[in-house]
């Protein structure tokens, strides 16, 4: 597991590196280790590295890595980063730190619900299909303001911010152009009163030009732990 480690030195420098050339001081983006089909060990492994943040795609696999790891449960913070069915809000309600994969104002108030009383409030961000793909889901951004107004009132819950994940581009100026689109929608939100400080985008291929147009989390899964099988 050497190279886990040493995958993350790597990428941490990358993230430093587009910080410096954002003129952002490194603190200001955290890096979320996408762990959706590696295994316990793996997540283990990054978190011997120093990662405290992962984020699993789907929900009953990272069920059963959450009891894999139940001694780790302190110092590791939990992202559901993939679609959510109503029928599993309850478990991620009770089991997740963030769910950043939100696309309509029911699975929210489901969430808000179901969210354990002695646990702190569950942070959100609003997925938004910001390349607007068939493919892809999220909510369209003229949709956004709405429902980010009826989630930022709910209990249990907080509105962090926002989430994308943009269709592949070539160069770095053509991966900027929705990552800029989705910052400005972030902005917007922030003009109407929100009080909203998450940008949750780029992944291994595009975090550089993430981080250029203000991404606050990055998610890196292949560079950190390999080729998915």
């Amino acid at each position: 597991m050497a190279t886990i480690s040493s995958n993350i030195q790597q990428v941490r420098a990358r993230i430093a590196q587009a910080c410096d050339s954002a003129r952002r001081p490194v603190q200001s983006v955290t890096l979320l280790c996408v762990s959706k089909t590696f295994g316990p060990d793996a997540v283990r492994a990054a978190h011997a590295a120093g990662e405290r943040c992962f984020g699993e795609n789907y929900v009953q696999e990272a069920l059963d890595k959450i009891a894999a790891l139940a001694d780790l449960r302190e110092s590791i913070e939990w992202h559901l980063i993939g679609p959510l069915q109503s029928n599993k809000t309850r478990v991620v309600a009770e089991q997740f730190d963030w769910v950043h994969s939100v696309d309509r104002l029911k699975i929210a108030q489901r969430l808000s619900e179901q969210r354990p009383a002695h646990l702190p409030p569950l942070q959100l961000c609003l997925q938004v299909n910001i390349s607007g793909e068939a493919s892809k889901s999220g909510l369209a951004p003229a949709e956004v303001s709405a429902v980010a107004q009826a989630v930022a009132a709910l209990p249990r819950v907080v509105l962090r911010g926002l989430m994308a994940i943009p269709e592949p581009a070539g160069d770095q100026q053509a991966q900027r152009v929705p990552h800029r689109a989705l910052r400005e929608l972030l902005e917007q939100l922030r003009a109407q009163g929100l009080p909203l400080d998450t940008l949750s985008m780029g992944m291994s291929a595009d975090l550089d030009a993430a981080i250029l147009e203000g991404a606050s989390i990055v998610r890196v899964g292949s560079a950190i732990f390999g080729a998915r099988g």
